[in-house]
């Protein structure tokens, strides 16, 4: 099983709000997930992203591999430098 962090979306329409989720890479983006880590709003000002570090990192260290918008969230996070460091 192949496992991924990735946003999941939610919110109305034109108005999305999207979960960081972890989830097994065969299952539809908005479908069944393993762990909800955090969370990212992009219609904010500053794009106000909200993750749990300690779980992010125990996943990136289980082999977790995130998209490229996780990424970039981790590393505005700074977690992402975090996980590399070690």
């Amino acid at each position: 099983m192949a496992v991924v962090m990735r946003l999941s979306r939610g919110g109305a329409k034109k108005a999305p709000f999207y979960r960081v989720v972890v989830a097994d890479s065969r299952m539809p983006r908005d479908g069944r997930l393993i762990e909800k880590i955090g969370s990212y709003d992009p219609r904010s000002k500053e794009k106000k992203a909200v993750v749990d570090e300690e779980r992010a990192l125990y996943w990136l260290k289980q082999g977790a591999k995130p998209s490229d918008t996780v990424r970039q969230i981790l590393a505005r996070e700074g977690i992402w430098q975090k996980f590399r460091q070690k």
